[in-house]
């Protein structure tokens, strides 16, 4: 026999299928804006004119090597922001930068001002994988 679907259930699939068909340029446009706060140097080849060329999250990859080196000089905050956005490219290596940054879990994103916050709630919400 048949069930039928819950009442609701097929307006809630059909409403988180029309999310993630739109994710990945969601996903773009935050990453963009994040690169933007942290500052381009940071990622793809780390010039402004990268950053403008830049069509999907591929040509924005942070760079590990540099970022890594740098934890030791940037404030806090900046470390804090620029580890969170690497675990979306990388989590192992993200997760060691957020460990070295004090980070113990989501609620240390507190200390995060309310521009920055809003970019990493909404790369979670828009996340479709790298």
């Amino acid at each position: 026999m048949i069930q039928p679907i819950p009442s609701g259930a097929l307006a809630l699939i059909l409403r988180e299928e029309a999310h993630f068909a739109q994710a990945q340029q969601a996903f773009f446009e935050t990453w963009t804006r994040g690169v933007r706060i942290a500052g381009h140097t940071w990622f793809g080849d780390g010039t402004k004119e990268g950053l403008q060329r830049a069509t999907s999250k591929w040509d924005l990859q942070p760079n590990l090597l540099s970022l890594s080196d740098a934890l030791g000089v940037l404030s806090g905050g900046e470390r804090l922001f620029l580890s969170a956005m690497t675990s979306f490219y990388n989590s192992r290596e993200g997760g060691a930068m957020l460990k070295r940054c004090g980070f113990e879990g989501l609620a240390d994103l507190g200390r995060l001002d309310l521009q920055r916050r809003q970019v990493i709630a909404d790369l979670i919400l828009h996340y479709d994988g790298w």
